[in-house]
């Protein structure tokens, strides 16, 4: 209903906004008329929202780079970012990193039970800290995801300390799973990708970065150019799917969800540990299991690839992917290539072996890969299963 009476109506959502535009794409109705309706349920001054937007990771260092200067500093609260924002940043060395521009970088590691370490985020700001990010879903990390009411008090916690500097939540994997976003916590930049959950598994490509005007404004400047901005950008007969994904990504986040409970139920009693457990309360749709070895790790991949709508018939294996730093292994037998709103399961090729599930377009879809997954590792001897 928030999304109906705050979004659609509101911003006088109309036919014509399904229309395409080509070339400078100036003046697209659908275009204006859909960052509207994310500024608005994301309750911001701004929104960029556009197909240009490759991934998640793309909206990120367009939102880290647009918004940092030679001399600033980076800060991370929350421990390691996700493997592919090594390279952005430059704790991993990679052409046209942040690090190759003179922006530095700190980071403050969590505390046991995946705690915030206030004590030592207070001591790491300093004068040039410019932009602290926050990521809220837990990457490849073996840890809890933070609330949007968590991380509205890290922010606060910040501000409080440094009122200037820029707070930035990678928001992917955790949107519309709150009752609110970390934008309505004192966020200025929430940032994420449309093949996650605000695509609502329609959304063939784009990205977003919904905050402060400032912050957005200059993120356009980056994404096109500097004096083009918001201006241009053609939609090219996407708006509708995107705007469509967003009125549906409340209900497709609630079956990823569901699905992603049934998977915790399943495998935390068969002696796995899973995070979150199978009855603690979620702020995102990924299902951690440490499965602890290779094999199962293959074994639980390739079987949510055989239970899935599209390349039921391929076989997963670990590869060099881009922007990793391991080899990873992938199941995403998806409508729309890497789009982890669908049913998908990935994890690095190291020690303790975790898998990382999400998706699901519907319970039962997903129900049928978990199931499909926990079949591939009773078939090769790799679990036990009590009796009935």
């Amino acid at each position: 209903m928030r999304f109906l009476k705050k979004g659609l109506q509101k911003n006088r959502l109309s036919f014509e906004c399904f229309n395409t535009s080509n070339g400078y794409g100036y003046s697209d109705l659908g275009r204006d008329t859909l960052e509207r309706i994310y500024s608005d349920v994301f309750e911001t001054e701004d929104a960029l929202v556009r197909p240009q937007i490759t991934c998640g990771t793309h909206a990120l260092a367009l939102a880290l780079m647009s918004n940092l200067r030679p001399g600033d500093e980076v800060l991370s609260p929350v421990g390691k970012p996700y493997d592919t924002l090594e390279s952005v940043i430059g704790i991993r060395p990679a052409k046209g990193s942040l690090a190759e521009y003179g922006v530095t970088y700190r980071q403050v590691d969590l505390l046991a039970q995946s705690e915030l370490d206030y004590d030592g985020i207070k001591t790491a700001i300093n004068k040039n800290t410019k932009l602290v990010t926050i990521q809220r879903s837990k990457g490849y990390e073996f840890r809890k995801t933070f609330s949007a009411n968590e991380i509205g008090e890290l922010i606060a916690f910040i501000k409080n300390i440094k009122d200037d500097v820029i707070c930035m939540v990678d928001n992917c994997y955790g949107e519309f799973v709150d009752d609110t976003e970390p934008s309505q916590h004192g966020a200025d930049m929430c940032v994420g990708s449309l093949i996650k959950n605000p695509g609502g598994g329609l959304a063939p490509v784009g990205g977003y970065i919904a905050g402060r005007a400032t912050c957005v404004e200059n993120a356009a400047y980056r994404l096109t150019s500097p004096g083009l901005g918001k201006e241009v950008g053609a939609s090219l007969n996407v708006m509708g799917s995107l705007i469509q994904g967003l009125f549906m990504a409340p209900v497709v986040t609630a079956n990823a969800l569901k699905t992603s409970i049934f998977a915790a139920n399943i495998f935390e009693p068969l002696g796995m540990s899973v995070i979150p457990g199978a009855s603690e309360e979620r702020h995102d749709i990924i299902q951690a299991i440490e499965l602890g070895s290779e094999e199962r790790l293959l074994a639980f991949c390739r079987g949510i690839q055989a239970g899935s709508p599209v390349d039921s018939f391929v076989t997963p294996k670990p590869w060099d992917m881009p922007g990793y730093s391991d080899q990873v292994i992938m199941a995403a037998g998806t409508f729309v290539q890497g789009s982890s709103i669908e049913l998908s399961a990935d994890g690095p090729l190291k020690a303790p072996y975790n898998v990382y599930f999400q998706g699901g377009l519907t319970y039962y879809q997903g129900k049928l890969g978990i199931l499909t997954a926990l079949k591939n590792l009773y078939d090769r001897n790799l679990v036990e299963l009590p009796m009935l």
